[in-house]
């Protein structure tokens, strides 16, 4: 075992761990922080497989726009930030029991199609080659990405804008 294993092993320790806290705590800014940490160890992972890339692309657009854009939506709907009890927890058995079902399911359908899957190289993944398959091949979805990303934006600030022009705005 390398050292090489030992940090990609602790990343992704530290990535299942703060994505678990993402999911169980109740407070959404406080889930959108532990967000960025696992987006962070997510980052190091690749780093440690030597996609630098990815690396930056992961902390580019995860985490300098995902995140701010899901922090940006909590502050314009005047969402509860803090700890709340509205939500219903008469079903939290039942959840867990769908969700460990539903995970058990797509682990055992991933193992299923991928067990004999290999994939042969000619080249070693090189920035390069993976900028020029972005730019090249995947460029048209990149863009309608993008598109959304801004129309979901320019929506959250139409629906929480004030009324303007009516009688109690006055």
């Amino acid at each position: 075992m390398t050292a090489q294993d030992v940090v990609f092993g602790l990343l992704g320790v530290i990535a299942l761990g703060s994505a678990l806290l993402v999911v169980t705590t109740r407070n959404v800014v406080r889930a959108a922080l532990w967000l960025v940490v696992t987006f962070g160890a997510v980052a190091g992972c690749y780093l440690v497989l030597t996609a630098e890339l990815v690396a930056w692309v992961q902390v580019l657009i995860y985490i300098g726009a995902i995140v701010v854009l899901l922090l940006f939506g909590v502050m314009l709907t005047r969402a509860p930030i803090g700890p709340t009890d509205q939500v219903d927890s008469g079903n939290r058995r039942v959840a867990v029991l769908v969700g460990l079902a539903t995970a058990a399911m797509l682990v055992t359908l991933v193992l299923q199609a991928f067990h004999s899957t290999y994939v042969t190289l000619d080249q070693p993944g090189t920035a390069s080659l993976l900028g020029a398959a972005v730019f090249r091949s995947w460029v048209l979805p990149l863009e309608v990405l993008s598109v959304l990303l801004l129309t979901a934006l320019v929506g959250a600030i139409t629906l929480t804008r004030p009324t303007v022009g009516t009688a109690g705005s006055r």
